[in-house]
């Protein structure tokens, strides 16, 4: 049996060996037919990838540890507009005025930064 479950993992299905173990015991109960088990097994594999990609956005979506901006160089690497910034990002002026604000810069400039705080505010 764990060749059978070393096989589905390797073939990228998500769901335990718990999972599949349950299912197996079940349509051997319940004398389901082929059909009807990978039907079981599509649903059970789907609910499995949504709560996976729930997790995942989760994590992704939290603004997690960062720097606050009495600790940031407005003057490094390049120079950045700090009126601006406090303006519109950091007193949320966009969300009044229901515009976007799209940071571009390069690498290290400090636009995730930027994002963190005006998420925190």
């Amino acid at each position: 049996m764990s060749d059978i479950f070393d096989e589905l993992e390797r073939l990228g299905l998500r769901s335990s060996r718990a999972q599949l173990g349950a299912l197996l015991t079940h349509a051997t109960k319940n004398r389901l037919s082929p059909v009807q088990v990978v039907e079981h097994l599509v649903d059970i594999e789907r609910r499995e990838r949504d709560a996976r990609n729930l997790a995942s956005r989760t994590k992704k979506a939290s603004v997690g540890a960062h720097k606050t901006m009495d600790l940031f160089d407005w003057d490094h690497p390049t120079k950045i507009d700090r009126t601006l910034c406090e303006e519109q990002v950091l007193n949320l002026a966009f969300v009044q005025t229901r515009s976007n604000v799209l940071f571009r810069g390069p690498a290290g400039l400090g636009k995730t930064m930027l994002e963190q705080n005006a998420a925190t505010t």
